[in-house]
Order: structure tokens, then C-alpha cells, then sequence
């Protein structure tokens, strides 16, 4: 890809701060079943058949890289407690957890006790999505809360601190994810200073248009307001693919195509973290896809995965961590195997082992 803005209009209605957004002519393509792609292509699309899916591929993550969001295996967390599930998730491979939430339902549970818990397992905790807002309805910000933010997340160790709350609550505007920016500039700062990495992490939203200014992705805006030193993403790679099946075209009709690893592979260093899900095609979806266990949809997770390991060994190759994530796990009705099932055949898969 090159490394010029997606739209050029924003030089001049946004602060650059040094992003180097995706190129306008990014390869044009959607989640399945687009043309041929270019040599080296990054995408991750369907791949040809043979390309490894189920039956001991390489491993795709490296060692040690392996983490899960706990949101996945809430349903087990609520009824089994942390220990149990722990114990299972050292079981089945992997290294670190990130929290939504720090108890889950479990009732009295100290940050020492859930810290001594993952060092019991051998489990890492590698962040959090926090959703301290205050108690004010038209405050969407946290910063009244943000000095607890990053003093729970020092006390368990945590090394990176998120939030998954959308900046649509500021509007879609681009002056409201300007503001959003700010604020999220002003987090970033408060988690340095405490030694923390501050992260935003997308949905399928994030890269629609702004409404007062159509030919401008939101997602573009946010990283070209925030500060690339204080603000990091973490992609949830399903999410973007959803993106790209509902955005690559403006409401006026013009094609606006992007590749989501295109944004990783201009600024690797603001992709700390990764939400691996997997998904099959579903045209019934307004996203174009439904959840599965990873291993067993469309995303071409040897691509992508690999992709960012091979071109980038120079930019922190070691420093980017893949979370297994499938927010459907814990109802009957999409996944009757169960959320500890799903967690398992997931690491297995991303470990080499099916």
C-alpha cells in the first residue's frame, strides 16, 4: 500500500499527528469472493481450498502470544468461578486473559485474589475493557473515574487498559469523534504515566461515514485525532471484515473499498492487540457473516496472522498479542457445544493442532 490518506480532504479539516492512513487505492475487494488478488495480498478473504483450515497446519500464533477475552467464557466464569475456569484455559494452550469486567458475577473477589489466580494458572493478564463512566447520563467520558481505571488495572499487572464503548456516543460526526479523540488523548496520557498502554477496540461501526461529512470514514478520523504515542487499537479483525462488507460503498453509490489489515500493516505499532473470531458468510447478516469457532469460518486467519508476523519483525514482531473472542458462545442456540468447548477447538486451531 502507499502511505497517503484514504481521503485528502481530511489534510486539512484534521490534525495528521504522524498516522499514516490507508491509501484511496487500497485493494478493492470484499470479504468473499472477490477477484484475483494482488502478489502478497492483505486480505484476509476466503482462502482457496487446502489453505489449512482443521488438520495440523502450523501454528499460527506464536508462542506465548495466545490470549483469550474472558467475555467468551462468561457463562462458566458466573457458575464455575475464576479458579475453575482458569485451570481449564492453562488446559487447553493458552497464555493470557483479557477482562471485561474484573468479576464476572462471582461476587467478593479482591484484584490480589484474580491476580494470584492467573499466576496460579500460569496465565498473564494483557488487559481489560473498563466501563467506568460516571453516574451522570450526559457524561459520556470516564475521566471522572479514570484514576480508578488505571490504579486497578496497575494493581493486577495489567499492561494495557481499553475501553470497547463506541465513539458514536459523542455522535457520528466528525467533529464528535474529534471529541472523542481528545478524551481518549487524555486517557492515553493518565495510562503512561502509570506505566499502562490505553486502547480502543472497534465494532463494524467504527468504519461507516461520518454524517456530516459522507466521504469520510470515522475510523480514519480517530486515528488521525489521536496521539499515536498515547492511543492504541485493538482490532477486532471479525469486526472489521463486517466493516468492509457494510462500508465499501458511500450512501451516494461511489466505491470506498479498504482492506483491514491494510490500517495494521501502515502503523503495526498501534496494534498491540487483536480480537481473533471467526465467521461464516451469511448473506441473511447485515454484517455479511455469523459467528463460529475460529478455524471453522471464512476469515483466512493463516493470512492475516502471518501477514503481520512476516512483514513486520522489525516494528515489535513479538509485541502483539491475539485474543480468542466469540461473543455468541455462551447461547444454546448458536453454539450448543458450549463457551469452554468453543475456547478449546479455538486454541487448537490457532496452536496447530486440528
Amino acid at each position: 500500500m502507499t502511505h497517503r490518506p484514504a481521503h485528502p480532504e481530511l489534510d486539512h479539516t484534521l490534525r495528521r499527528r504522524g498516522f499514516l492512513s490507508v491509501a484511496a487505492g487500497a485493494t478493492a475487494a470484499t470479504l468473499l469472493g472477490a477477484g484475483p488478488a494482488a502478489a502478497e495480498p492483505a486480505t484476509g478473504r476466503h482462502p482457496a481450498p487446502g489453505h489449512g483450515h482443521g488438520h495440523g497446519h502450523r501454528p499460527l500464533v506464536p508462542r506465548g502470544k495466545l490470549g483469550i477475552q474472558l467475555y467468551t467464557v462468561r457463562d462458566q466464569v458466573q457458575e464455575l468461578g475464576f479458579a475453575t475456569v482458569f485451570r481449564e484455559l492453562e488446559r487447553y494452550g493458552y497464555d493470557s486473559v483479557e477482562f471485561a469486567g474484573y468479576t464476572q458475577g462471582t461476587g467478593a473477589l479482591t484484584l490480589r485474589q484474580l491476580k494470584r489466580l492467573m499466576r496460579d494458572h500460569g496465565l498473564r493478564g494483557i488487559g481489560s475493557h473498563v466501563g467506568y463512566y460516571s453516574d451522570n447520563p450526559d457524561d459520556y467520558t470516564f475521566a471522572t473515574q479514570l484514576e480508578k481505571v488505571v490504579d486497578d488495572a496497575a494493581a493486577l499487572g495489567l499492561p494495557h487498559v481499553g475501553t470497547a464503548a463506541s465513539p458514536d456516543r459523542y455522535g457520528r460526526t466528525v467533529d464528535g469523534w474529534k471529541r472523542a479523540a481528545e478524551d481518549f488523548n487524555t486517557y492515553g496520557a493518565a495510562a503512561r504515566a502509570r506505566g499502562l498502554k490505553f486502547y480502543q477496540h472497534n465494532h463494524q461501526m467504527e468504519f461507516g461515514f461520518a454524517e456530516d461529512k459522507p466521504h469520510v470514514r470515522l475510523y480514519d478520523v480517530l486515528l488521525a485525532e489521536t496521539d499515536p504515542e498515547l492511543v492504541y487499537l485493538e482490532m477486532d479483525i471479525y469486526w472489521a471484515f463486517a466493516g468492509q462488507y457494510r462500508f465499501s460503498t458511500r450512501a451516494d453509490g461511489t466505491p470506498a473499498p479498504f482492506e483491514p489489515l491494510d490500517y495494521v500493516l501502515a502503523a503495526p505499532h498501534r496494534y498491540p492487540l487483536f480480537h481473533v473470531k471467526d465467521g461464516e458468510h451469511d448473506e441473511a447478516s447485515a454484517d455479511g457473516l455469523h459467528m463460529v469457532d475460529v478455524g471453522d469460518g471464512d476469515l483466512d486467519y493463516e493470512n492475516f496472522i502471518g501477514t503481520v508476523l512476516r512483514r513486520h519483525r522489525g516494528h515489535g514482531r513479538g509485541g502483539h498479542h491475539w485474543l480468542m473472542e466469540r461473543d455468541d458462545a455462551v447461547d444454546p442456540a448458536a453454539n450448543p457445544a458450549g463457551s469452554l468447548t468453543s475456547a478449546r477447538r479455538s486454541a487448537a486451531y490457532l496452536r496447530g493442532r486440528r
